[in-house]
């Protein structure tokens, strides 16, 4: 058992108490029928925690991680929560130029990477001044494994302050440069405890865990969910429609994006009587299709639950859990979670009445502390009165429910993943032939929302569209690369000279323009 944590805000101490009694239960059970305990988790932790510790980097050093997912992978993060020491997750999607700016700006005194990329990933954190990597594959093998292996199994759990930070997830910005979102263990806790009630977890609850652990959807809200309830996770390294469905019948809870739901019902054997043990859906991270919605309902008699965060405040508002609480409504996110305020505001920052559209402006325990030596663009984000602009626009209906209509900075979200337009144009205007170029984000069935690059090419240039897709997969993550091209003359621009995009986004939406 670890050592009594009275007083202690530390996030992990919070999801050890909640363990089981009874440690030598199943915690997580992978694909293979392979099964980890409470107890191995506690074990686990504890062993790498101590590695931690024992390199000595100073307090508040940055963990950087980009692995496959794998138990071995949450162990990590629960022992670099067990440290006292802030964790980074990064996409495993992300190539090397990301990387070198991820390490370049956080400045991680620990780099933990897959062994296959190994070799050009050490020789940047090294030249970025991290002090020590290791490896951690999705077979249970790697030096941090090895190294982790050789200290005790017991462990006193870092005491830190609720303000003290225990993540940063970046989230890039219009501009392009990626900015790290500050979350403390004050922010994680209180948001796992208010989606535990709002949510309606009760003991016995199973979660199919088959989202990604490298942002906020399924390392928080998924992950704090199933622990802090001491629930056990059906654990899938990478979703399969297929091998969800067997999972059903002996879960309650799964937590997915829009493209996953689409993707299950594509399967015939998605029924009634294959969810009946089901108890609650909850799609997030991108907005879902009405016809999603609806047509989910009539395979499986279920309604989706559909929610709102962010990076830097984690969850916001939630259709209820619990029918006392309200009804679930398609095209709707919900109202603003038990301790969130929640504003619609005009351009000058004044309130507008319900019903109202406007940017949505938020405050509560959940929201993050700044981005990352960003002091500038962090007190630019907040309003006088300490409510986070989040750049969504809204608006709040008279029952409270708040309904997204939009983005005010052209995120597109695909798949779940945010996609900055600004970075995927810098990219494209840099090769041969192009003169300017401008991405927008369309509509899509599976994915919720794809990209679209809209190209100007130089006078007399001829540029072949799928050779600007294979060039641009060579830079950067596949889930940022458009899905097509078009091309025409000129960018459609105001008398600001600022390209007009929701008339490029109207004319890719009709089919317009020529690629």
């Amino acid at each position: 058992m670890p050592s009594p944590t009275s007083g202690n805000a530390n996030l992990f101490a919070a999801l050890r108490a909640a363990f089981p009694s009874e440690l030598n239960t199943c915690a997580v059970e992978i694909d293979s029928g392979l099964r980890y305990s409470w107890q191995d988790l506690d074990q686990a932790t504890a062993m790498v925690a101590n590695l931690l510790e024992f390199l000595d980097v100073p307090k508040g050093a940055r963990i950087a991680v980009q692995v496959d997912k794998s138990v071995e992978a949450l162990v990590l993060y629960l022992a670099t929560l067990r440290a006292g020491l802030v964790y980074l997750p990064l996409n495993t999607a992300y190539q090397s130029a990301e990387m070198a700016y991820f390490l370049e700006d956080a400045k991680p005194s620990v780099v933990v990477c897959s062994g296959r990329n190994f070799g050009w990933i050490s020789k940047m954190a090294f030249l970025a001044g991290t002090g020590h990597v290791f490896t951690l594959n999705d077979d249970r093998t790697g030096s941090l494994l090895d190294r982790a292996s050789q200290f005790p199994t017991h462990h006193t759990i870092a005491n830190r302050d609720a303000d003290d930070l225990a993540a940063i997830i970046y989230t890039s910005g219009t501009t392009g440069r990626s900015k790290g979102a500050m979350l403390s263990h004050g922010n994680l806790l209180s948001n796992a405890r208010v989606l535990q009630t709002y949510w309606d977890w009760k003991p016995g609850d199973v979660l199919i865990h088959a989202l990604p652990i490298f942002h906020v959807h399924g390392l928080f809200v998924a992950i704090h969910g199933a622990l802090i309830n001491g629930s056990k996770m059906v654990w899938c390294a990478k979703f399969d429609p297929q091998v969800v469905l067997q999972h059903f019948p002996r879960a309650t809870v799964f937590m997915g994006v829009p493209t996953l739901y689409v993707r299950l019902l594509a399967e015939a054997g998605l029924t009634p009587q294959v969810t009946k043990n089901m108890r609650l859906f909850v799609s997030g991270s991108a907005p879902m299709l009405v016809d999603t919605h609806r047509q989910w309902q009539a395979r499986t008699g279920h309604t989706i639950l559909e929610r709102y965060g962010m990076s830097e405040t984690v969850m916001l508002t939630s259709n209820p859990g619990r029918l006392a609480d309200g009804e679930r409504r398609v095209g709707s996110v919900g109202k603003p979670l038990p301790g969130v305020l929640l504003r619609v505001c005009d351009e000058a920052g004044n309130e507008l009445p319900q019903g109202e559209t406007g940017g949505i402006e938020v405050r509560g325990p959940n929201v993050f502390q700044g981005y990352w030596q960003m002091p500038e663009k962090t007190a630019q984000e907040f309003t006088a009165d300490g409510f986070f602009k989040t750049g969504d626009v809204g608006r709040l209906d008279a029952q409270g429910y708040v309904t997204i209509v939009g983005r005010s900075k052209d995120l597109i979200i695909s798949g779940g993943y945010n996609v900055y337009p600004a970075e995927i144009e810098g990219s494209i205007n840099n090769l041969p032939g192009v003169l300017e170029s401008a991405v927008v984000g369309v509509p899509d069935a599976d994915f919720g929302e794809v990209g679209v690059a809209v190209i100007v090419p130089k006078p007399g240039a001829t540029i072949d569209p799928t050779q600007v897709i294979v060039a641009l997969k060579a830079m950067m993550a596949n889930f940022k690369v458009p899905k097509r091209c078009v091309f025409v003359a000129e960018l459609p621009r105001n008398a600001m000279g600022k390209v007009q995009k929701n008339l490029l986004r109207d004319s890719c939406r009709a089919g317009g323009t020529t690629g």
